[in-house]
C-alpha cells in the first residue's frame, strides 16, 4: 500500500508538466541512475518501484557492512523495517539527487575495507601461529 502512494506521487512529480520541453527540463535535471530509469522503463510506476527498491537494497548493503552487528532476529526486523520507511524519503531525494550513486560508492568503499580487515586479520592469525 505504502509503495502504492509513492509510485502515485512520484508519478505526480513527473507527470504534472505535459509538454515535451518541461519532460526534458525535469529530465535533465534528474540525477543519472534514477533519469536513465525514468526515460528507459516502460511506464514511470515501474521506475518508481525500481528507484525504491535500488535505493532500499543500497542502502541495506551499506548498512550490512559498516555499520550491523550480531543482533537477534526481532531486532534485525525492527531495524530493516525502520530502514525500509528511511527509504521511502531517500527515494524522493533520489529523484534529483545522486542518492544511488552515492550509495554505491559507500558499498564500495566498505567492501575495499571490509576486505583489507578480513586479510589484515588473516595475515595476523598466520603470523600467531
Amino acid at each position: 500500500m505504502m509503495l502504492a502512494v509513492l509510485s502515485s506521487y512520484l508519478n505526480l512529480v513527473l507527470l504534472a508538466s505535459v509538454s515535451s520541453s518541461e519532460n526534458e527540463y525535469v529530465f535533465n535535471r534528474m540525477s543519472g541512475i534514477t533519469s536513465y530509469l525514468y526515460q528507459n522503463l516502460p511506464n514511470y510506476d515501474m521506475a518508481g518501484y525500481v528507484t525504491f527498491i535500488l535505493v532500499f537494497l543500497m542502502s541495506a548493503i551499506v548498512y550490512k557492512l559498516g555499520f550491523a552487528k550480531k543482533l537477534t532476529l526481532g531486532r534485525n526486523i525492527v531495524i530493516y523495517t525502520f530502514l525500509f520507511f528511511g527509504c521511502i524519503v531517500l527515494t524522493f531525494l533520489a529523484l534529483f539527487l545522486p542518492m544511488i550513486e552515492g550509495l554505491i560508492v559507500a558499498a564500495l568503499i566498505l567492501i575495499v575495507y571490509k576486505s583489507r580487515l578480513w586479510r589484515e586479520k588473516r595475515e595476523e592469525a598466520k603470523q600467531a601461529n
